[in-house]
């Protein structure tokens, strides 16, 4: 069941975005989704670095 829920819903997405909104949305998420773990890597090494330096 969860086959033809995948199907369905991968028909119904080529269906209704042309293939250039379909790209552009794939890299409007992965720019995002880059800045998101470009964010949680600085504030990680800042934790580790501001650890370092109070000990």
């Amino acid at each position: 069941m969860k086959k033809w829920t995948l199907y369905s819903i991968a028909i119904l997405t080529l269906l209704t975005l042309t293939s250039c909104e379909a790209v552009g949305t794939i890299f409007k998420a992965g720019m995002w989704w880059g800045i998101f773990l470009v964010c949680v890597i600085v504030v990680i090494l800042l934790v580790i670095f501001s650890k370092g330096k109070s000990s």
